[in-house]
């Protein structure tokens, strides 16, 4: 799955060629770096490569997340939506700009639930937010006409699918604006990174200039630069840059493996009757990051997680109903308002609700989910190995438990 399986030579040319200049930073000392900019490259070959027209690099995903909102006006008060199932940087970048995350949930696309979006509208919705996880879409074509009845903002998380599209357009690219992560597990890796990108180019000059304190940067003097709204430091590293332009140029390689690695595995857990899979909107769009597949109950499930636990082969598959990291079931700081610095009322009532607030469907959704990464170093014997060992394990549950069917 993650682009730092296949670090390498390119990695190492583009970072080496960077440090002979001695700039870092991605702003300024125009001399010494000797017309080399790896930001403003990668950030061409970000828009390039998924067909928007601009893409502002940040320092990670939370901090692309969290410009984007911004940019977009979205602030104290502003109810935005976003999935009971996501990673906790979606509600963080939410709750960082004074904004409210209202927690909805998902179905088995694994991402919102259109039905449940509709509902959880209220006078005080001012964004819609899908986060694509594990490599896969939302039902974009339904969440696009719902923010359009309703004059609502579309602003996509797709921090975990960079290279994944949806009916022939790029996620990131379907909404107001995009978001990206390019952290060292992601599909393509800058070390730490992340980007917005738009069409928009009123948002992207705001996403340009918030991530870094509120410059206009016009001119070639940065000391003059003027600074027509407040910012702050979210820009990358010219060396993280520098690794993201070495791992963009791979990308096409990376989606060719991961790809045939899932369809693989995919195929050798179809042989059970008892699993089924992800609903994927656009299955000619889906990265194939993770293969995501579902077992009959709750049980069921957890069990088989503990047998591959027991067997040494739970590393790589992810139960996320357990996990501290992805799911509303275990995120206590949140429901518990455990923040360092004084959340504002509507978000204090807001996750205050959250505790006496039930997510049945998405439980019911979760609690029989496994999510398999696909490694991009699996030779076929070691891919053979993980699709015998995993059936293996699978079948012992359910042999146990007198549900295998034929």
């Amino acid at each position: 799955m993650p682009g730092f399986e296949l670090w390498g030579a390119e990695e190492r040319k583009e970072v080496n060629e960077l440090l002979e200049t001695g700039v870092l930073m991605r702003y300024g000392f125009d001399a010494q770096r000797r017309g080399i900019w790896k930001a403003k490259e990668l950030e061409q070959a970000i828009a390039e490569t998924i067909g928007s027209k601009y893409a502002q690099l940040t320092s990670s995903g939370t901090s692309a997340l969290t410009t984007a909102l911004a940019a977009l006006g979205i602030g104290t008060g502003d109810e935005v939506i976003m999935p009971a199932f996501t990673f906790v940087a979606s509600f963080e970048a939410i709750l960082s700009t004074g904004a409210v995350p209202v927690l909805t949930d998902i179905d088995e696309t694994l991402t919102l639930d259109p039905a449940a979006v509709r509902q959880a509208i209220t006078p005080k919705t001012k964004c819609i937010m899908p986060v694509h996880m594990c490599g896969s879409m939302a039902d974009m074509d339904s969440l696009t006409v719902i923010s359009r009845q309703h004059n609502l903002i579309l602003l996509e998380d797709a921090c975990q699918s960079f290279g994944a599209s949806y009916k022939g357009k790029h996620l990131g690219t379907i909404g107001d604006a995009g978001t990206f992560s390019f952290d060292f597990v992601k599909t393509i890796t800058c070390g730490e990174g992340g980007a917005v990108v738009t069409n928009d180019e009123d948002i992207y000059i705001k996403c340009d200039g918030y991530s870094d304190h509120g410059h206009d940067h016009k001119g070639s003097d940065r000391g003059a630069d003027l600074h027509p709204f407040i910012g702050y430091n979210y820009r990358i590293s010219e060396l993280h840059a520098a690794v993201g332009l070495a791992q963009i140029k791979k990308l096409q390689g990376f989606l060719a493996i991961q790809r045939k690695n899932h369809a693989h595995l995919k195929e050798a857990l179809s042989q059970i009757p008892e699993i089924s899979f992800r609903k994927i909107p656009d299955a000619e769009g889906d990265s194939c990051t993770f293969l995501s597949w579902f077992l009959p109950t709750e049980k069921l499930t957890a069990d088989v997680a503990e047998e591959m636990k027991q067997q040494g082969i739970l590393s790589g598959n992810f139960y996320w109903y357990n996990n501290n990291w992805h799911y509303i079931r275990k995120w206590d700081h949140l429901k518990n308002q455990s923040a360092l610095n004084n959340l504002n009322d509507a978000q204090k009532q807001a996750l205050q609700k959250l505790q006496h607030t039930s997510f049945e469907a998405s439980d019911a959704i979760m609690s029989r989910c496994i999510s398999t990464a696909i490694s991009l170093l699996w030779t076929e014997e070691q891919l053979e190995e993980k699709a015998d060992k995993m059936v293996s394990a699978i079948k012992t549950v359910l042999e146990k438990n007198f549900v295998i069917a034929g």
